[in-house]
């Protein structure tokens, strides 16, 4: 597994935006994908963007699609998630993760958990109304 760290997690008020960043270390340079994955009190890990490793496409959530963007910095082993019109519904802890042994090619990859090998230990997003 790789070990990876989120920040930039916080309180913001709706229409706000924050930004979020993952640090990776170890082999996350030859990691399949990296994601974004969030869990709000009481209900299920749910899927927000990922991004290819090797030709940087990126996939959203349709509940964010227009207003977040996923990055990612290969020479530094970073992955960031830029979150813009932030609504109160976007408030959850958000989780990093790294793809580093699960293929998978096509539409709808690496949206789910399980394709995901590491996982960090999230931070807290809070969007006031």
């Amino acid at each position: 597994q790789v070990p990876l760290v989120e920040s930039g997690g916080g309180l913001v008020q709706a229409g706000g935006s924050l930004r979020l960043s993952c640090a990776a270390s170890g082999r996350a340079d030859t990691s399949y994908a990296m994601g974004w994955f969030r869990q709000a009190p009481g209900k299920e890990r749910e899927f927000v963007a990922t991004i290819n490793a090797n030709l940087g496409r990126a996939t959203y959530a349709d509940s964010v699609k227009g207003r977040f963007t996923i990055s990612r910095d290969s020479a530094k082993n970073t992955v960031d998630l830029q979150m813009n019109s932030l609504k109160p519904e976007d408030t959850a802890v958000y989780y990093c993760a790294e793809a580093g042994s699960y293929y998978c090619a096509g539409s709808g990859c690496y949206e789910r958990p399980y394709e995901y090998d590491s996982w960090g230990q999230g931070t807290r997003v809070t969007v006031s109304s």
